[in-house]
């Protein structure tokens, strides 16, 4: 049964999704701690989520920034909001639908449908700037080919990949690859970090691996493209 949780503040149509949901055959899960909702989504993992934008503590365009950069669950954006600049801005940060209230449950069911197909074998995929990696096998998807990742270089991209725009300590970067920060050589650290630059240079990636003074290391868009 695939799960789907509703981001959602109003009571009544919180429960009206649940039930439409419920009856159509999926597990629904209600999130109604909002400030916190993306880590929440994170560790739930569900196949979808339903997400109103005009939330109480925290916006729904940054729950949907926040999921989009740790994880690759498709968002189905459903708000009371028939603006222009919303839908286009909640679809830039890599929302798969927009659809506006009142609906159709029939019409929303059926998108709903359409979604999960289309990510149906993604679950393990992460999305960087024109390319998907695999985190189960480190296998990278690119320029419509795909290469496999020598063990610790698809660690470090995981890692910063899940990161999003935030840095990623040496500390936790040494953790994801041995298991531990302590006795590790940083410079242990720098030649698999060289290693993966090269490797994404050769792929003509399009970001690239940058340092961030006395922080650590996050995935930024190269200046040459």
């Amino acid at each position: 049964m695939k799960t789907i949780a509703v981001v959602e503040d109003e009571a009544y149509m919180r429960e009206e999704l649940c039930s439409m949901l419920e009856k159509a055959g999926y597990e629904a899960v209600e999130i109604t701690s909002f400030e916190d909702a993306a880590q929440q989504l994170t560790e739930l993992s569900p196949q979808l989520v339903i997400l109103d934008l005009n939330l109480p503590e925290i916006s729904g365009f940054q729950i949907c920034r926040e999921l989009k950069q740790k994880t690759s669950i498709p968002v189905f954006v459903l708000t009371s909001s028939d603006q222009m600049q919303d839908e286009l801005h909640a679809l830039r940060l890599g929302a798969d639908e927009y659809q506006t209230k009142p609906f159709s449950n029939k019409r929303l069911l059926a998108r709903i449908s359409n979604i999960l197909k289309r990510y149906e074998g993604r679950t393990n995929l992460l999305e960087g700037e024109g390319f998907l990696l695999d985190r189960g096998t480190y296998t990278l998807y690119i320029h419509n080919s795909s290469t496999v990742l020598p063990k610790n270089q698809g660690k470090l991209l995981e890692m910063l990949l899940t990161g999003g725009e935030e840095p990623v300590t040496a500390q936790e970067l040494c953790q994801a690859l041995w298991g531990t920060t302590e006795f590790v050589d940083e410079n242990a650290l720098q030649v698999n970090l060289t290693r993966l630059k090269k490797t994404m240079a050769n792929l003509k990636m399009e970001q690239k691996i940058v340092a961030v003074r006395g922080i650590g290391y996050r995935l930024e868009r190269s200046e040459k493209l």
